[in-house]
């Protein structure tokens, strides 16, 4: 959408708060990560594009740094090199700010991912000690028993190159960020199809152990509905719980923690998640970017919309999908329909 015709005034945030458009001409921009540098990538799930956003003198420019890519959704920067996963393999581009403008032709790091279509794309964070890339294999299919090797969360180590699973029971997340001082890895999952317009729920989930737990999928979802199908002869009890459940068919995608010092001191630990919105429910829900607050023993306090106005009725003009803390405290809000990305700052 051109800039001048995105509706960023349509755009509610708390008072405090306020919210702009940051950067447009991204086609279908979706995951981000920004560098020590300030560069922000930006990966694409349709249009097989990567894109760079660098800050001159208080501007934005866009630039085009990767075509042609199969599903290249997830980015990750370490070590001055940009990794993008793409459907089935992981690739790398080295010294990539210094060739934004002539960039180097990939590296390949793994290619012996799955090869599905449904929920084939990768949503990809480094680990805190920069070790290991964490993503998630999705389910190939709404629901089926899957293959060992789907419906996980896996990690790549960068030195070894091997690859194995930390959690099971997992349909599909595309979103996930570790934990400041706990260092633990909390995502969201996507609930499945075709039930009921009012479950399962999309849910927020903890890895409280490194190696082991199972989430449930297909046999239970939201930690306590049964499937109608797998879920015979099963009990619910088998399974780990989600921490939240977020509401059926939101499509809650990117989510993080928030660690910075620009927002009001009780924002601080807070967690933000982009809900997609809602494809095939007969009232459209989500179209949202949602706070959720904790406690000291990680307990769930709320739960409250942060951003809200994509939804206008039953339309909607843009879709959330992931949102990034800046270095400067302020947050930023990717949206694939428009694609923009929007920033969110308190103050002045």
């Amino acid at each position: 959408m051109p800039a001048d015709e995105i509706p960023v005034s349509k755009l509610k945030v708390p008072a405090g708060f306020k919210i702009e458009l940051w950067a447009s001409g991204m086609p279908n921009g979706r995951s981000m990560t920004e560098s020590p540098n300030g560069t922000v990538f930006v990966g694409t799930r349709f249009t097989g594009n990567v894109y760079a956003v660098i800050t001159k003198d208080g501007k934005r420019e866009v630039k085009t740094i990767a075509k042609g890519l199969h599903r290249p959704n997830g980015v990750a920067f370490t070590n001055g090199s940009l990794y993008v996963a793409e459907l089935s393999r992981i690739i790398r581009y080295d010294n990539i700010e210094q060739n934004l403008d002539n960039p180097p032709a990939p590296v390949v790091v793994f290619d012996a991912l799955p090869k599905d279509e449904p929920h084939g794309w990768k949503f990809m964070k480094l680990s805190p000690d920069g070790q290991y890339l964490y993503f998630q294999i999705g389910t190939p299919a709404n629901i089926v028993v899957p293959p060992s090797t789907h419906a996980t969360i896996v990690r790549l180590n960068l030195k070894t190159n091997i690859l194995e699973t930390v959690a099971t029971g997992v349909r599909n997340s595309v979103g996930m960020d570790f934990q400041p001082g706990t260092k633990e890895l909390w995502f969201t999952n996507n609930g499945r199809d075709w039930v009921a317009e009012d479950k399962p729920s999309d849910t927020l989930n903890r890895l409280v152990r490194p190696k082991g737990m199972n989430f449930g999928y297909p046999h239970c979802h939201q930690g306590d509905f049964l499937d109608p199908e797998f879920g015979k002869g099963r009990s619910c009890d088998e399974f780990d719980k989600p921490v939240y459940n977020l509401g059926a068919h939101v499509a809650a995608l990117g989510m993080r923690f928030y660690n910075g010092k620009q927002f009001p001191a009780e924002y601080k630990g807070n967690i933000f998640i982009a809900e997609h919105g809602s494809w095939n429910k007969t009232k459209r829900v989500g179209y949202q970017v949602v706070r959720v607050v904790l406690d000291s023993n990680n307990k769930v306090v709320k739960a409250e919309p942060f951003v809200t106005g994509w939804l206008d009725g039953e339309n909607f003009w843009g879709r959330p999908v992931d949102v990034q803390m800046l270095k400067d405290g302020s947050m930023l809000v990717s949206d694939d329909e428009t694609g923009a990305i929007f920033r969110v700052s308190y103050g002045k």
